[in-house]
């Protein structure tokens, strides 16, 4: 199929954010008394960290958190981001090559227009995604995955039909959200495994971004 538009999940399919995110992420659950593991955040938390973590600590361990758990969450994550964040294995590379081929494409995240700013200008990956490709849940009243709002959002302002677009996804709600929206949705298999994605409803699995190409026109 000839697709008119690539839609980019960010965190942990253009830059590498999640192992770090969520090594924070289960230190600070830990530390606050809630022991959590890599591996535990990564499962549970991957594509809905904000929405769902409440929700386990309150079901898994009959706690609650802290009223300023997300801040200061935030905070200790942009701080490592600042040291140590980086583009995902052939990001750069797989942009360039789709500007190069014409195909047009953009950023989609949950993650609100901050964060996403300050992945992109860390990992150098700015120059190819200006401002008119980046869409955030804060530009449809802060709704993100699952539901399908923001990437049918992206598709409309730049004008591609949904059955035109094709995702890039690694998480089961990102999925989700791609199939809610229409879309053909690579599941990208980095950090998830492949099964929960192609449960989610993943048209097809891709083990390493380039081979995203494989499936556009040269």
């Amino acid at each position: 199929m000839t697709y008119q538009l690539v839609i980019f999940d960010n965190d942990g399919v253009l830059v590498d954010s999640e192992p770090t995110a969520h090594r924070i992420l289960s230190g600070y659950l830990t530390e606050l008394g809630y022991p959590t593991t890599l591996e535990d955040s990564l499962r549970d938390f991957l594509g809905n960290a904000g929405r769902n973590v409440h929700q386990v600590v309150a079901q898994r361990f009959g706690g609650t958190l802290p009223e300023d758990f997300a801040q200061r969450c935030h905070e200790r994550v942009f701080a490592a981001f600042r040291e140590e964040l980086t583009a995902t294995p052939d990001a750069a590379a797989v942009l360039g090559e789709l500007r190069e081929r014409g195909v047009p494409y953009c950023l989609a995240s949950s993650s609100d227009h901050a964060w996403i700013d300050l992945t992109l200008e860390r990992t150098g990956l700015r120059p190819q995604l200006p401002a008119g490709s980046v869409f955030s849940a804060e530009d449809v009243g802060g709704v993100g995955k699952p539901a399908p709002d923001l990437f049918l959002h992206a598709a409309a302002a730049l004008g591609v039909a949904p059955a035109d677009c094709l995702v890039v996804e690694d998480s089961p709600n990102g999925v989700l959200a791609a199939r809610a929206a229409g879309m053909d949705v690579l599941g990208y298999t980095a950090l998830t495994p492949g099964p929960r994605l192609t449960g989610a409803g993943a048209t097809a699995l891709i083990e390493r971004l380039p081979e995203l190409l494989d499936r556009l026109p040269a």
